[in-house]
């Protein structure tokens, strides 16, 4: 640090600071000027309900030495936002586009649903092949399963191992009874290859995506060519469960057996995310190689019994468009692109798209093997924000607009928007509405479980992260403007994708496994869902009953027996 005294008797004067500096820039430039002109590997890890109080880079309670270390190394992105819940998120991710666009914007994809992200979306795996990238995903898809054109071999990956479906027991790999662990390549013929993983059961799955990967790694170090890995573990989603080994390195200090799991479930992704960084060491990978970390959406602090993760100090969680629901843990890692710093640029998940394209084309001086159509893009390239440590190049995002309740979630239409430093919340936020401690916090004032009783809400995010002030009441000319700005993203929002449950999906006509059913059994046709918001969500005031807001205490309390309900 340069010393604050500038007189002439100081160490270093002012002028001598600013050559020092300039020397330093210029050094720091040559020494990555080399890695400026080479494509990077692209490695995006997603885990799954992870609260931001559940990692230690964000001063959480679980230990992660793997991932603390990677976030020292790189930048750590304090306003990077997600959808509130998984499917939404994944959409987003891959197209870089609002699911208001793409018709994800209500609930996710539940097993046997037939429909997904839409196939005239171009995806990132489809825009970096355009740069000669080899592309591989491991681990969740949750973007569709009904028809083979949906799954990810389709869609631009050379590879997939993982599962079609949004949730499964960690150790069988199996929901409702069917099998849902695939590893999908093409042949020396070119053929498709679907292969039912039946001989991985009892296999716990983060310890199996952690060592595809780091299989990935070695095949692919004498590759001349760049990579893209997109890694999606299932961890931390229910059903919680975890080999007793990473439990016993908790057994000294967390005595809640519950609280004991859910952290030996962070700390077994972590170690597996620690292996991936020996073996891009071990290949020489490590420095022209860019990794990035986020959660899909808030931890699920809702509808789970014991609360076990913790978004604290930011409001609610999974589901909710307070900042505990779409505010992720996240940091950027590259040796040789980035210095170690903090970004609190706002970033949002559909920036990762136009970002990837950015980087693949060396910010355009590459063109790509053929002309690459997408639909508008909603992201936008923030690469020089995080590398420069620049303002963000968006100032606002659409949250979520949606039409309809969701299980363990809002009762009336909702949505919501963030324009600098304010955000605006119509409709329902949450459950979950509170605040929710890490295990072992217990001093809080705040009421974890109170009522969301409120249907117009702003809050000045810079000055109240934590969402404890609505002050929609002080400044009416700000409601009046981002409403305005909400009417006009409503009214390019398209039909909701969602669709019934087919029983023709039923893995036990497939010998019970998961399969594309819609290629294999005749399609029944099904109307698509449409929808607008009420003119209700418009008016000032609070719309909300008496019976929404009772519903909003209870779902703070809900039983055991709802976890295998939700989205499971």
């Amino acid at each position: 640090m340069l010393h604050p005294d500038r007189s002439s008797n100081s160490r270093m004067t002012h002028y001598q600071a600013v050559l020092l500096l300039c020397f330093l820039g210029v050094s720091y430039s040559l020494q990555n000027s080399d890695y400026a002109e080479k494509q990077p590997n692209i490695i995006y890890i997603l885990s799954d309900d992870l609260g931001h109080s559940d990692v230690g880079f964000t001063n959480g309670f679980v230990e992660t030495p793997n991932l603390n270390r990677l976030a020292k190394e790189g930048v750590v992105l304090t306003q990077n936002y997600v959808q509130q819940v998984c499917s939404p998120t994944r959409g987003a991710l891959m197209s870089g586009r609002y699911p208001i666009h793409t018709g994800l914007q209500h609930e996710v994809i539940y097993p046997g649903e037939p429909w997904g992200l839409p196939l005239d979306e171009t995806i990132i795996p489809q825009v970096l092949k355009e740069y000669n990238y080899s592309t591989h995903a491991v681990g969740k898809w949750h973007m569709g399963m009904h028809k083979w054109a949906f799954t990810p071999l389709y869609r631009g990956f050379d590879d997939f191992f993982g599962y079609y479906l949004g949730g499964q027991n960690y150790d069988s790999h199996r929901n409702e009874k069917g099998l849902d662990l695939r590893s999908d390549y093409f042949d020396e013929n070119g053929k498709f290859v679907d292969e039912l993983r039946w001989d991985l059961d009892g296999r716990y799955s983060a310890e199996l995506y952690s060592e595809r990967t780091v299989e990935l790694i070695n095949g692919l170090k004498s590759q001349k060519n760049p990579f893209f890995i997109y890694l999606a573990y299932q961890s931390v989603h229910a059903p919680h469960m975890v080999p007793q080994r990473y439990i016993d390195q908790y057994s000294s200090h967390i005595t809640d057996e519950k609280e004991r799991v859910f952290a030996a479930m962070v700390s077994s992704m972590d170690e597996g995310i620690g292996n991936i960084t020996k073996a891009l060491e071990y290949t020489g990978l490590a420095d022209n190689t860019i990794i990035v970390f986020s959660s899909d959406n808030g931890g699920n602090v809702n509808c789970v019994g014991k609360v076990t993760s913790s978004n604290y100090p930011y409001r609610g969680g999974k589901r909710a468009l307070y900042e505990g629901g779409v505010r992720s843990p996240s940091f950027i890692w590259a040796r040789n692109r980035l210095s170690p710093s903090r970004s609190d640029a706002m970033i949002h998940v559909t920036d990762w798209l136009p970002t990837f394209w950015s980087l693949a084309s060396l910010q355009g001086k590459l063109k790509p093997n053929n002309p690459i159509k997408t639909k508008p893009l909603d992201g936008v390239d923030q690469w020089l924000a995080i590398s420069e440590n620049l303002p963000s190049n968006r100032t606002e995002f659409v949250i979520n607009i949606d039409p309809k309740p969701v299980m363990c979630g809002h009762r009336v239409p909702h949505a919501g928007l963030r324009w600098k430093e304010w955000k605006l919340i119509i409709g329902q936020g949450g459950p979950p509405s509170g605040w929710y401690p890490a295990p072992g916090l217990s001093d809080l004032d705040q009421n974890p479980c109170g009522p969301h009783d409120s249907y117009i809400e702003l809050y000045n995010i810079i000055e109240d992260p934590s969402e404890t002030r609505n002050v929609s009441d002080k400044f009416p000319d700000i409601v009046k403007m981002l409403t305005d700005k909400i009417r006009a993203y409503n009214a390019t929002a398209v039909p909701l994708g969602n669709k019934k449950k087919d029983p023709a999906s039923n893995p036990k006509y497939f010998n019970y496994t998961w399969m594309p059913w819609l290629d294999m059994v005749p399609e029944v046709p099904v109307e698509p869902e449409t929808y607008s918001l009420t003119k209700e969500l418009w008016l000032d005031g609070n719309q909300l009953s008496e019976e929404d807001i009772e519903f909003s205490r209870d779902a703070c309390f809900a039983s055991d027996a709802d976890v295998n309900s939700v989205e499971f």
